[in-house]
């Protein structure tokens, strides 16, 4: 009977302990997922907390909150610029303090170097309130005023700009451009479109307005440029490099030439001593021989 039961029960508990097992593999499992979604939830949340903050942020922004304004516009540029193919410090340079030659301190958002030394001055402040609202109703009176005070807004910040004259603050160096600019595409639409010659206005100071994808195009441009500019002094310093190797080389040989006639020249002076000591009749050791033969004490042949 024994024996029979255990046959009967061994397999039964065979499989409840694999049942065991399934069972606590199951609960690990649904724990591990459990914990994974309880990590995703938190960064959900934390996720959405950011975006309601930069929600916040950029309307503020464009609500009027000027210092906001102006530091949306500065991130929107520093993206811009890390996508530029541009090294920070080396091609550009961000709120660099500068003195103007009547003492006036400023401090342009961003400065482009370019090759000769050349420079690019890119101003991210332009205002965008008028806009804000010339988007936000419906009213046309209201539309057109609203667009009205835009494009004098941006007349302003080109007259302003203008004023700043950035020219001077650079010793020895050169100020190509202003870059005004317009982190908004339409709000930069609506400047060229209606802003008569403005566009055309601020081009005669030197001023060029630039939106997001108009400014990339332009620091690809320059990022090209630099690297025509590094080639070529590249190359120039291969050939330089490649002249005093030349030049080098042509002195080794020459040497190795001067070496191989003082080892010839050494050789015959070396012959002629021989010749001195060993050869003819009356050589040194015939003469030294000679001392032997006549009876001098010597314990070397």
């Amino acid at each position: 009977n024994k024996s029979n039961l255990d046959e009967l029960l061994a397999p039964l508990g065979e499989k409840i302990q694999d049942f065991e097992k399934k069972v606590e593999q199951t609960n690990k499992e649904s724990l591990e997922r459990s914990t994974a979604l309880r990590e995703q939830i938190i960064g959900l949340r934390d996720l959405n907390t950011r975006m309601t903050k930069e929600t916040e942020n950029l309307t503020k922004a464009l609500k009027g909150d000027a210092k906001m304004q102006g530091n949306w516009g500065e991130v929107i540029l520093e993206r811009i610029l890390e996508k530029s193919g541009l090294v920070k410090d080396r091609e550009y340079t961000v709120q660099e303090t500068l003195h103007s030659e009547a003492g006036r301190r400023l401090r342009p958002d961003v400065i482009i170097k370019l090759p000769e030394n050349n420079n690019l001055v890119i101003d991210a402040k332009a205002s965008l309130v008028a806009y804000e609202r010339f988007m936000n109703t419906d009213d046309e009176v209201e539309k057109s005023k609203h667009l009205k005070d835009h494009i004098l807004s941006v007349k302003a910040h080109v007259k302003g700009l203008a004023e700043k004259s950035y020219h001077q603050l650079f010793d020895g160096g050169s100020l190509d451009y202003v870059l005004m600019f317009v982190p908004i595409e339409s709000a930069f639409s609506l400047i060229v479109e209606h802003g008569g010659e403005l566009y055309n206005e601020a081009h005669e100071k030197s001023i060029i307005i630039v939106s997001p994808a108009t400014l990339i195009a332009t620091l690809r441009t320059v990022s090209s440029i630099w690297k025509h500019e590094y080639q070529n002094k590249n190359a120039l310093e291969i050939a330089r490099q490649g002249g005093a190797l030349y030049d080098k080389f042509k002195a080794f040989v020459d040497d190795l030439i001067e070496v191989g006639k003082s080892l010839d020249k050494s050789k015959e002076q070396y012959g002629e001593a021989m010749k001195k000591l060993v050869d003819g009749k009356d050589n040194l050791i015939r003469k030294t021989e000679r001392l032997k033969e006549l009876g001098s004490k010597t314990s070397k042949s």
